[in-house]
């Protein structure tokens, strides 16, 4: 903060001094062209009848020869010099003060009608150096003058002015009476030139504030215009466009040099500007036919008075946004919301469902034990009663897999043999009576090889995968390959993949997101929840699955979860 407010200061003295540097620049040409002016009179005075005390040409040249050297090098030293500008105004005040004298004593002293030129240091310098600058001219010009009066009543007066009838002074009351007027004159101007300056110093570094938070609040206006991610649009009262931002080009597909001086109608149809809604949306087609969704709102542009404008003549803001995403994720928001209401709505009939489910199945397998041992006769009503046991528990089991999706369990992350957990899970599957006894599973990894994840859920996993692949190999020739490995990490965190391969037709590339959705399917007894759960069970295990197609030709899913630090 210190560095920022030091730097500042240094840019405000910076503008002081260069201020002040072209001021004395400016005070060192009139003082050129005033005394050139006077010499010119002077010299036109000697040729007329005109009873004015002038002294000699060669007199005159030489004093114009000396004003002009001595400015010309106070202006080189000025150029030159960077500090002490304040000391050098006061030494060019002095210095003019001693040119108004040299003028006054050679043109009549007492008598002169030059010594209003006194008048030029006293005033430029209050102007210029306030305070000060004045007040130390009209005492240098007071005590020349003082100077001059003394040398008069001396008598010690240039020769020529005798050619003139000039009589000096010889009453020193006069000569006092000449001081006291002129000194109090040379006084009050020095003092009314200090008020002056003072003034125009306060109002020039007020302007100068001024102007330097407009530069400050216009570039930071700009840059909020140009960097900001709105799109905005100013319309006069004809709707003509006078400005556009950057983000416009990217929301519109126009450039802003495309937009200033067209109509909005022209190139951003179908927009209501008469509303109050600070809300408002259109369908809007870029240049390239692509069709989005533009949020946009509105509001006039009053003038500073804050008096409002004649109706033909309101100039407006116009803010744009592609809201096409926001709409897409609204619309979602909605739909997983009305999923969510379904999902536990459905979860508890289902949870109400499985047990008298599970009564009826238990009921029914008693009746198939009464009528398998009864009389022959019953056969028809064993096959019924075997039909009612299967779809009870096909409906047990689709209730289980939609609990368990509805439901994720949390994930207790253990070390277990993976080699142990698949042999398990073969058992299971071919203890099922439709499993295949012609298919071959095989596992290439070693028989230590260890994971890290919740067995139970992982289990559950593996049983999904594995009856998903056997029901798409060919029959009579199904085979399953399952290999395990951790590869090289080359960001420091290790992963175990694990892929399942088959041979069957594989999982075309169109439909490879869409089999892990909820109730997508392609069986007809399917439920569409299996590759579902295995999905959302890997992620609880922050891990990934995919599919693609494998070295057997059919498909390979696989699993890729991070092992612990």
């Amino acid at each position: 903060m210190n560095f920022k407010m030091l730097a500042t200061l240094a840019r405000q003295n910076g503008s002081i001094e260069q201020n002040l540097r072209q001021q004395l620049l400016w005070m060192l040409l009139l003082r050129i062209v005033l005394y050139t002016v006077l010499m010119g009179l002077s010299d036109l005075f000697q040729n007329t009848r005109f009873e004015i005390i002038t002294p000699p040409r060669n007199l005159l040249i030489l004093f114009l020869l000396f004003v002009y050297l001595t400015t010309i090098i106070s202006a080189v030293l000025l150029l030159l010099l960077p500090y002490q500008l304040r000391i050098f105004g006061f030494l060019q005040n002095l210095l003019d003060t001693f040119f108004a004298s040299l003028l006054v004593y050679y043109t009549g002293s007492s008598q002169s009608i030059f010594t209003s030129v006194y008048f030029f240091p006293i005033i430029a310098g209050g102007l210029i150096l306030p305070r000060k600058g004045g007040l130390v001219a009209a005492a240098a010009a007071s005590l020349q003058y003082a100077a001059i009066l003394f040398l008069e009543l001396l008598g010690v007066i240039p020769d020529y002015l005798a050619d003139y009838g000039f009589r000096a002074a010889t009453n020193p009351l006069v000569s006092i009476n000449h001081f006291g007027v002129l000194g109090l004159v040379f006084f009050l101007a020095a003092i009314l030139s200090a008020i002056f300056g003072l003034r125009l110093q306060t109002t020039e570094e007020a302007l100068t504030n001024s102007l330097r938070n407009f530069d400050r609040l216009a570039n930071l206006y700009k840059q909020i215009f140009d960097n900001i991610s709105t799109g905005i649009l100013t319309i006069d009262g004809n709707q003509v466009i006078t400005s556009a931002n950057p983000a416009t080009a990217a929301i519109t597909g126009y450039l802003p040099e495309d937009l200033i001086g067209r109509t909005l109608g022209e190139k951003i149809p179908h927009m209501t500007l008469t509303g109050t809604d600070l809300r408002l949306a259109t369908d809007f087609t870029k240049p390239d036919g692509t069709t989005i969704k533009l949020g946009y709102s509105h509001m006039p542009i009053l003038p500073p008075d804050g008096t409002a404008p004649a109706a033909d003549d309101i100039h407006k803001i116009i803010t744009l946004r592609d809201i096409s995403e926001i709409e897409r994720m609204e619309q979602q928001m909605r739909q997983s919301e009305k999923l969510a209401a379904i999902g536990m709505m459905s979860a508890g009939i289902a949870h109400d469902f499985r047990n008298p489910l599970t009564a009826i199945s238990g009921s029914a397998q008693i009746l198939a034990q009464e009528f398998s041992s009864a009389d022959p006769g019953n056969r028809m009503n064993l096959e019924l009663t075997e039909i009612i046991v299967r779809e009870s528990n096909r409906m047990i089991h689709t209730i289980g897999d939609f609990l368990k999706f509805s439901r994720p369990e949390t994930v207790h992350g253990e070390w277990f043999s993976l080699h142990s957990c698949l042999a398990e899970v073969i058992q299971v599957c071919m203890a099922d009576p439709q499993w295949p006894a012609t298919s071959s599973l095989k596992l290439n990894f070693d028989r230590n090889f260890d994971l890290w994840a919740d067995q139970k859920q992982m289990f559950t996993v593996f049983i999904h995968l594995i009856h998903n692949a056997i029901l798409f190999c060919p029959p009579g020739q199904e085979r399953i390959e399952i290999d395990a490995e951790v590869p090289p990490a080359p960001d420091g965190q290790e992963v175990v993949v694990i892929s399942i391969s088959d041979n069957g037709p594989g999982v075309p590339e169109d439909t490879r997101e869409k089999i892990f959705e909820p109730f997508y399917t392609t069986r007809a007894d399917g439920t569409g929840l299996g590759l579902a759960i295995a999905r959302q069970t890997v992620r609880e295990h922050r891990g990934t699955i995919t599919v693609d197609t494998g070295r057997l030709g059919g498909g390979r899913f696989t699993i890729q979860l991070p092992l612990p630090s």
